[in-house]
Order: C-alpha cells, then sequence, then structure tokens
C-alpha cells in the first residue's frame, strides 16, 4: 500500500501520464532490507553520466538495466557513500508526454 505517491496512478498502480516515473513512500516492514529512501535523477546519456559519477569518486553499482517503456536505469554510490540511481528517460516515451 502507498502512503505518499508522486504522480497520478492507474488501478494497477502504474503512472496515467506516458513518461512520468512514480514514487512513493511505503510502510516500513521489518522483513525487507535496506529500506530508505531513493533519489532518482534523469540523465540526457546514462554512459556519460556514469563516467562523470566514477571520475568524481563515487561507485557505480554494475550496468544500466533497461525498464521497459520508461528507459535505462542503474544506481551508483556517490562520493560520500550515498546510494542515488540515475535514469535515461525512453525518448520515444517523453515524446508522448510533450
Amino acid at each position: 500500500m502507498f502512503l505518499v505517491t508522486t504522480t497520478e496512478t492507474d488501478p494497477s498502480r502504474r503512472p496515467k501520464m506516458p513518461g512520468m516515473i512514480n514514487g512513493g513512500f511505503y510502510p516500513k516492514r521489518n522483513d525487507w532490507p535496506a529500506q530508505y529512501p531513493s533519489v532518482v535523477i534523469a540523465v540526457d546519456d546514462i554512459k556519460t553520466s556514469m563516467k562523470k559519477v566514477a571520475d568524481a569518486g563515487g561507485k557505480v553499482l554494475g550496468e544500466p538495466m533497461e525498464i521497459q517503456g520508461y528507459g535505462l536505469y542503474v544506481s551508483f554510490f556517490d562520493s560520500e557513500g550515498n546510494r542515488v540511481s540515475m535514469m535515461q528517460p525512453d525518448e520515444s516515451r517523453m515524446s508522448k508526454a510533450k
């Protein structure tokens, strides 16, 4: 169950507007690991951004994965140890949102 969401969703909890991603706060559960807020930053070029993270002292966690209909996604630790993620939005989906 969502407590708060970041965009309007349909009955299956997917964003109604093309190009939007959703986030939310969920009730904390003792049986789920690593429960903390996650920030996702939109980038124009995920490979270039991954290199910038590494060059600035961060650590990229693996290779980008494709989230169908949304874009390329990868997580990283910044130079202070905060876990953050980046996404290169799917351009075809973004053009529908304009």
